[in-house]
């Protein structure tokens, strides 16, 4: 099956084109340029193009099947979220994998890791493989599970298959699924003996329950949700991401820490990767969005760990993102039923679902001025495919599979705030108009979504690493 994307505005690897792009069964079989512009991925703005000339003609050896005009849309490598909760198997009634898969492939999220905290925890490569089998057979997006850690299965650690394995979790703070890893001993051995990425839930459990019951005292309102980040708080942030990029220096792990929130974390960050190139961290889209000003408004639907802080953090998360201190984007994806997100603080999950929007409110950011459109499409795209060392994914390339999103950047959408995919069937931006459109998405050459409607058709594959540690 030969499907030819004509005239569309190719957005790959720093450079901004009109061009075709031609899929091959599962693969980019060949990209023409038609008209080619310049941009810089440290320049900020839209504007700084420069004609290279027209050529307007399809290349006669461009054969195809399926002809897709691409006319006033952008084409773009599909998104690699490294980090979700699709919450099977165990609590199915928030969502499953063929459902938030679903959402993703609808928000241009081609591939995705999902997270081990599920009931029962997966913290064995037998559950691991439970999972792919899942996967196999309900995933709309490509797909690669965490190994969960706990303070007794190093020896499943040690015999983690690192072609297979995007990598192990390991919560540093308490989280959903009861996976606290607080042992010294054992997060040394899972530092120094880990064969492939070890990626952190970085929040000191000691701190959190001291200010717990401060905070308790002096805040009684229990629908005063800014408690939240005075609970969950920076310094607790702080203090256990220290101890993981000192433990990761000491043992020259591969490190990545996921959804920082602090400016405090960002420099620790910037300082780390000085030391080691095994160091890297990423930030989640809503920590971009919101700050702790929007409690107000959001209350329960913005709760998440770790908690949304300061506006000065989150601008300082945007600086990074910009500057490249932190080149991978992410969600945190963890739908809960509404239901259960409408109680007071003590009785409302942590989570939100967000794996259908992240695009649109990265795009919305870009038109804000916050960053370039390369600069979204590489820390969505190009970067977690390289901090992840995954094979032929991430970029547009001949040779590479065909996971390719096609958006319209000037379709306003609020439809899929009020009727997203998601099993729990809600979204924190309900109301919410974004700029752009996800129109099609191909995963591996299968046309999964088409006119921003799920087509049937489910491409997904297992992920696989070229190489570990």
């Amino acid at each position: 099956m030969r499907i030819l994307l004509k005239n569309g505005k190719i957005i790959n690897e720093g450079r901004s084109f009109i061009g075709n792009l031609l899929i091959k069964d599962d693969t980019i079989d060949s990209i023409t340029e038609l008209y080619s512009e310049l941009y810089s991925m440290e320049d900020n703005s839209a504007t700084n193009t420069k004609s290279l000339g027209i050529n307007s003609q399809t290349p006669a050896n461009q054969d195809y099947d399926i002809l897709i005009d691409c006319t006033n849309l952008c084409i773009v490598p599909g998104i690699i979220d490294d980090q979700v909760h699709f919450r099977e198997p165990g609590n199915t009634h928030k969502g499953d994998i063929c459902s938030e898969s679903a959402a993703a492939v609808l928000g241009g999220v081609t591939s995705y890791m999902d997270m081990p905290n599920n009931n029962p925890p997966v913290v064995t490569i037998e559950r691991v493989e439970e999972k792919n089998r899942i996967a196999t057979s309900g995933s709309f997006a490509n797909w690669s599970f965490y190994l969960g850690a706990n303070n007794n299965n190093i020896k499943e650690i040690v015999n983690t298959d690192p072609s297979k394995t995007c990598g192990i979790k390991v919560f540093m703070g308490s989280s959903t699924g009861n996976m606290l890893v607080d042992d010294p001993s054992v997060l040394e051995q899972i530092f120094s003996l880990s064969p492939v990425l070890i990626a952190t839930h970085c929040e000191e459990e000691a701190i959190i329950r001291n200010n717990f019951e401060k905070v308790m005292e002096s805040h009684p309102d229990p629908r005063d949700f800014s408690v939240h980040s005075l609970i969950r708080s920076r310094q607790a942030c702080i203090e256990s991401t220290h101890k993981a990029i000192d433990l990761a220096l000491r043992h020259r792990s591969r490190l990545h820490i996921l959804h920082l929130s602090t400016a405090e974390e960002i420099e620790m960050i910037r300082e780390a990767k000085e030391k080691s190139d095994k160091i890297t961290g990423e930030v989640c889209v809503h920590y971009m969005l919101l700050d702790d000003r929007d409690y107000t408004r959001y209350g329960s639907l913005m709760k998440c760990n770790p908690s949304i802080k300061k506006q000065s953090d989150r601008e300082a998360i945007i600086q990074a993102v910009r500057d490249g201190v932190i080149k991978v984007v992410a969600t945190d994806h963890a739908p809960h039923t509404y239901e259960e997100k409408s109680g007071d603080y003590l009785n409302t999950p942590s989570g939100l679902p967000l794996v259908q929007h992240s695009f649109q409110i990265m795009w919305d950011l870009h038109k804000e001025g916050a960053f370039c459109e390369h600069t979204v499409v590489d820390r969505m795209s190009h970067s977690p495919a390289k901090n992840f060392n995954i094979d032929r994914r991430g970029f547009l390339r001949e040779g590479y599979y065909a996971d390719i999103m096609v958006f319209d950047p000037s379709k306003p959408d609020n439809k899929t705030t009020f009727y997203p995919a998601y099993k729990c069937g809600w979204s924190p931006f309900r109301g919410r108009t974004f700029s752009s459109s996800v129109i099609h998405t191909f995963v591996n050459g299968v046309h999964v979504v088409s006119e921003g409607m799920l087509t049937g058709a489910k491409g997904g594959k297992q992920l696989v690493f070229k190489h570990g540690k």
